[in-house]
């Protein structure tokens, strides 16, 4: 039986990705699952994975990790992922997510000085947000061979993880995969459009709010359910083309505003809507939407969860939680 180490382990994507494994019949000692500052309440997947806090920033912490347990696939989710915080703290954002990145590989490459059979698979969690001012109406589905032109802080941490990953791999032949997420969600998801607007519309029924504020309607996002994202992850792990990079994203791009009448129906009636001008970044991708062609040839993967599914899904998680 594989042995496998996610890093961001309690994220909203980690969390799933353990959720997966433990369906597929991996037992619980053969999931090391590190964290740092939770993002989602670690008591929902904790019998199912094996727990050590760990800041990645910190060589001998994720090295001590690494060695102790020789893990077969390593899923290097860890990050500051947010492009927002990555204005008020970029160089937070960068150490998690290069340096973070850079001691898995060197943790790796210091196992090998005394086990050099050691050999394992590492998927990098890379992200559309490396694509930036390529992401055109004119340029999307976007593919991977298009420029990578980041317009945030975050956004620049991910060029650096994905091309840090790509060095490994041709200079060290660590297997390397890099997959370049899009957007994202599903039941346990903070901070994103979907996420906001299912909890606020949750607390707009339970009479804790009265109004659902917005940003901008306008943009386009191609959304992705996060149990089919830790699919393609898992997918890749055992069939990708080493060193190689992959676009994972929903298959069609949908308007943020087109999301509310999916979420109005399920609630069982229209709610008031209002823009707030905090909720408005100062510059974002008119269109957010990549070409995941390259990813299902390699692998067979599908979008199996419809956006409907997703939305109704996150409004009932918000209804169990809040």
């Amino acid at each position: 039986m594989k042995k496998y180490y996610i890093t961001g382990a309690c994220g909203m994507m980690g969390s799933h990705l353990i959720d997966r494994l433990n369906a597929q019949g991996v037992k619980r000692e053969n999931i090391i699952a590190s964290f740092f500052k939770p993002t989602v309440d670690i008591a929902e997947t904790f019998e199912l994975a094996s727990y050590q806090e760990c800041d990645v920033r910190y060589f001998p912490s994720i090295h001590q990790i690494i060695a102790t347990n020789l893990p077969d696939v390593i899923f290097h989710l860890a990050a500051q992922s947010y492009p927002t915080v990555s204005w008020i703290r970029p160089q937070e954002t960068m150490e998690i997510n290069s340096t973070g990145t850079i001691n898995v590989f060197e943790s790796i490459k210091l196992i090998r000085t005394t086990n050099p059979s050691y050999d394992p698979v590492v998927v990098v969690a890379c992200s559309s947000a490396e694509y930036g001012a390529s992401l055109t109406p004119e340029n999307v589905p976007v593919k991977e061979t298009c420029e990578l032109l980041p317009l945030h802080p975050y956004g620049v941490s991910k060029v650096a993880q994905d091309l840090l990953s790509y060095q490994y791999f041709h200079n060290d032949h660590i297997k390397t995969v890099r997959a370049r997420i899009f957007n994202t969600t599903g039941p346990r998801k903070k901070n994103d459009v979907l996420s906001d607007f299912t909890k606020r519309a949750v607390e707009i029924e339970k009479g804790l709010q009265t109004t659902l504020l917005v940003g901008n309607l306008h943009t386009q996002r191609a959304l992705t359910d996060v149990r089919d994202m830790v699919n393609a992850l898992i997918l890749l792990s055992e069939k990708a083309k080493w060193g190689e990079v992959y676009n994972i994203s929903g298959e069609k791009a949908y308007l943020i505003k087109d999301l509310l009448p999916i979420i109005f129906k399920e609630i069982g009636k229209e709610l008031k809507v209002e823009v707030s001008p905090a909720l408005v970044r100062p510059s974002d991708e008119p269109i957010i939407f990549g070409d995941s062609t390259r990813l299902k040839k390699q692998t067979g993967w599908k979008q199996e969860y419809s956006i409907e599914t997703t939305t109704v899904d996150m409004i009932n998680y918000w209804r169990a939680k809040l």
